[in-house]
């Protein structure tokens, strides 16, 4: 680890379309990718979702991997940590297409929620392999390493280890973090059909990030939301709708598990979050309708911003 990436709380966006991709011109600007986020922390590469955005992650990744040396045992590992808020498919369309994930040198592991009867690694084989690609997972060729992790549970990221997992609540646990230790915390979420999903914090150096995609915020705001993030420097929000086809009286999304724009404002302001970014588009809002959006709110530019495609936020 250099003294540089030591230094590093870089967020990238890969993916920030909802529900499915959009391979059409109409959304260049903001892009057609499903969700997917690259977070560079502390010398750790953090994924957040394996949304078809993750697909370009993973070419700009095996460019490095390829320039890194003459041959396969010199070349640099390419190691990450992917976090999945929940198993949707525009979560997890990229997964098998991750070039890393076909390199045997590449360590990955992969963290996410799981339903009561069986495991994240179970799901997923049988949700993109088995019957729905040409490999199943356990013929990926690299090192990758699929963890349930539950509501009182976190993952610590220390050079040289692998992932620690910690019970947030025994008390007898040793739970001292060191300067350049890079904590993650999560809690699950209920309100999207049909398992709920999961909210992650990536916390270093006394800076933040909270990812809550695919999450409906309750009207007059979500507690549990703004205890769990409050003080965030950034807060990645769910802004699937606006408020008029939120409320459209002929085809309404009410329980949808999506936010509206002014729900992702709302839950900044419970949160004392210092910047929300609007995330995880409707698929039918092409650049001119978000364009339109952008309009609306862009008296609200120094606490609020639209992702797209490449944006790249520095945090620390």
């Amino acid at each position: 680890m250099t003294e540089e990436t030591k230094n590093e709380f870089k967020v990238k966006f890969r993916g920030v379309r909802g529900s499915y991709p959009c391979a059409n011109k109409k959304f260049m600007q903001y892009g057609g990718n499903t969700s997917c986020v690259e977070v560079n922390v502390g010398g750790h590469l953090v994924i957040l979702d394996a949304g078809t955005g993750l697909i370009d992650l993973g070419s700009d990744l095996m460019k490095e991997h390829i320039i890194s040396g003459s041959h396969l045992m010199e070349r640099k590992p390419i190691e990450a940590t992917m976090l999945l808020s929940h198993i949707h498919q525009d979560h997890i369309l990229g997964f098998t297409f991750f070039a890393p994930n076909h390199v045997p040198t590449s360590k990955i592991n992969v963290f996410g929620t799981s339903n009561y009867n069986e495991t994240l690694a179970d799901e997923l084989a049988q949700l993109l392999f088995t019957k729905s690609f040409p490999i199943d997972l356990g013929d990926i060729a690299a090192n990758l390493n699929i963890c349930d992790i539950n509501d009182n549970e976190c993952i610590i990221l220390r050079h040289g280890s692998e992932p620690i997992i910690k019970n947030t609540c025994d008390k007898e646990c040793d739970f001292e973090v060191a300067a350049d230790d890079v904590v993650i915390t999560s809690y699950k979420s209920y309100a999207h059909p049909q398992e709920g999903v999961t909210i992650y914090k990536i916390a270093y150096k006394g800076k933040s990030l909270v990812y809550a995609t695919d999450k409906e915020t309750y009207f007059g705001g979500d507690k549990k939301l703004a205890n769990f993030a409050r003080g965030c420097d950034l807060l990645i929000h769910d802004s699937q709708y606006t408020t008029e086809d939120y409320l459209n009286p002929h085809s309404p999304k009410q329980g949808f598990g999506h936010s509206t724009f002014d729900m992702a404002l709302e839950s900044q302001d419970y949160c004392h979050a210092k910047k929300v970014i609007f995330y995880h588009y409707d698929p039918s809002y092409d650049d001119e309708k978000l364009n339109t959006i952008s309009k609306f709110y862009g008296d609200i530019a120094d606490k609020a911003d639209f992702s797209y495609e490449g944006l790249e936020i520095s945090i620390l």
